[in-house]
C-alpha cells in the first residue's frame, strides 16, 4: 500500500490535494475580496426610494458629477419616460482642480460628457468596484487631449478619479449593472466644475474655462429643461446636444465643421428661454460685484488699508505704487459740495464720504459698470428648427 501511494497514484492524489486547497484559497479570496461583489442588490434604503419615485429596479440611470461641491448624483428613468433625481452621494476625493483634462499624468480628473457601456464596468478593480469614463472621448480627441484609466471607483483614493467610498460604489455599481440588465446599452455621466447656475458662471467668469464651461452648460440646460439625458455628438471640435442632421445618413465629425442639422422646437425654445435669464442674471450679478470691489476698495483707500488694486500693483513690479495718503485727500475732496463759506470738518467730511458709498443716489451719479448680454454661444453654430408634427 505504501508503494502504491508513492507511486504513479500517490502523485495524483497529492496534486488533486494541492488542486483542492488551491480552490480553497481561491474561493476565500473571491468571497475577500469581492469575487461576488459585482452582484450585490442595491442598499434597502436606495430600493425604497425607488418604489416612492415611482420608478423601476431595472429603468435607465444617468449620472451628474460636480467637482466644486464634491456632489455624484444618479438620476433615473421613472415610469413617465422623465428622469428623477434618485440619491446625492459625496464624492470621498477628486484629482486637480477646477477645470477638463489636458493631458496623462496631470493627475486631472475630466469634465465633459461621457458614456459607460457595460464592457467599462470593472467588478475585479484594485479599487473595490469601477466603471471607466471612457476618456478621452470624441471632445477630448479632436483637442488631442490624453489619458486613460479615468474611473469613478471605491477606496476613496484619487490620482485623476472620482473616488467614492467602498459602500457608495456598491449602490452605483448595482445602480449601472440592472439598468444594463434591463436593456439599457449605456449610461451617461456629465461631469461639470460645479453646478452651472448665474451664480457660479459669474464668479468664474475671469477662469481660462469659461469659454469651455459656457458650452458644457448648455448640454446642462438640455437636461434641465427636458429631465432627459441629451443626445451627444461632436462636429467643429464643440459639442452640440440634441441635434439630428438634416440629411439622412450625415455623420457628425469631431474634427470637421458641422452639418446642417435641427434641434427639435420645443426643446430649442426652452434652451433658449433659459439661456436667456440666466445670462441676465449672471449680466447683473457680475454688475454687483464690480460695484462692490470698487467700494471695498475705496473704504480700504480711506483707511490706509490695502485695497484690490494695491494688491494688483504689487503682482507688477514695475507698475507705479498707490499713494494712499493722497487717495485719502481725492476721497474726501470728491465728496465736498460746490465752494462754501466754512470750511467742513474731518469728522463732517468723512461721515459724508461713508453715506455716499451706501447711498442710492451716489451710485446713481457714478460711472456705473454696464455688461452687454450676448448671445452665450456666439461661436456655437445655429442649429434650424424644425416644428414637431
Amino acid at each position: 500500500m505504501i508503494k502504491v501511494f508513492q507511486g504513479e497514484s500517490g502523485k495524483n492524489v497529492k496534486r488533486a490535494a494541492a488542486l483542492a486547497l488551491a480552490l480553497t484559497l481561491a474561493a476565500c479570496q473571491g468571497t475577500e475580496f469581492g469575487a461576488e461583489k459585482h452582484q450585490q442588490p442595491v442598499s434597502k434604503s436606495l430600493s425604497n426610494r425607488m418604489k416612492s419615485k415611482d420608478m423601476e429596479l431595472k429603468s435607465p440611470i444617468m449620472v451628474r458629477l460636480f467637482k466644486q461641491e464634491s456632489e455624484l448624483e444618479v438620476w433615473k428613468q421613472t415610469k413617465s419616460g422623465e428622469y428623477a433625481l434618485l440619491e446625492t452621494f459625496d464624492i470621498c476625493k477628486w484629482s486637480g482642480k477646477l477645470g477638463p483634462k489636458f493631458k496623462e499624468g496631470d493627475r486631472q480628473a475630466p469634465e465633459g460628457f461621457y458614456e459607460v457601456t457595460p464592457g467599462l464596468m470593472n467588478p475585479f478593480s484594485s479599487y473595490y468596484l469601477s466603471f471607466n469614463l471612457g476618456f478621452p472621448n470624441k471632445f477630448d480627441r479632436a483637442h488631442d487631449r490624453t489619458g486613460s484609466n479615468l474611473m469613478v471607483h471605491g477606496a476613496c483614493s484619487s490620482r485623476g478619479c472620482y473616488a467614492m467610498t467602498d459602500e457608495q460604489i456598491a449602490d452605483i455599481y448595482a445602480l449601472g449593472r440592472d439598468s444594463f440588465l434591463g436593456g439599457q446599452r449605456k449610461f451617461q455621466v456629465q461631469a461639470f466644475p460645479f453646478r452651472m447656475t448665474p451664480e457660479n458662471m459669474a464668479k468664474n467668469a475671469s477662469s481660462e474655462h469659461y469659454e469651455f464651461w459656457r458650452m458644457l452648460k448648455r448640454g446642462y440646460d438640455h437636461f434641465e429643461v427636458t429631465k432627459r439625458p441629451p443626445a451627444i455628438e461632436v462636429c467643429d471640435k464643440k459639442y452640440v446636444f440634441n441635434a439630428k442632421a438634416d440629411r439622412r445618413g450625415t455623420k457628425f465629425n469631431s474634427r470637421a465643421a458641422c452639418p446642417a442639422y435641427t434641434v427639435p422646437e420645443h426643446i430649442a425654445v426652452a434652451v433658449a428661454e433659459k439661456q436667456a435669464r440666466d445670462a441676465r442674471k449672471t449680466a447683473e450679478i457680475q454688475i454687483a460685484m464690480e460695484n462692490s470691489k470698487r467700494r471695498k476698495e475705496k473704504i480700504a483707500a480711506f483707511f490706509g488699508g490695502t485695497s484690490t488694486t494695491d494688491v494688483a500693483k504689487a503682482e507688477a513690479p514695475n507698475a507705479t505704487p498707490v499713494n494712499v495718503e493722497a487717495a485719502k485727500v481725492l476721497a474726501l475732496a470728491a465728496e465736498e459740495p460746490s465752494p462754501v463759506p466754512k470750511k467742513a470738518s474731518e469728522t463732517e467730511r468723512a461721515f459724508n464720504y461713508f453715506t455716499s458709498l451706501f447711498s442710492n443716489s451716489r451710485i446713481g451719479e457714478e460711472n456705473k459698470v454696464v455688461a452687454e448680454v450676448k448671445d452665450p454661444f456666439p461661436a456655437a453654430p445655429a442649429p434650424r428648427i424644425k416644428p414637431q408634427l
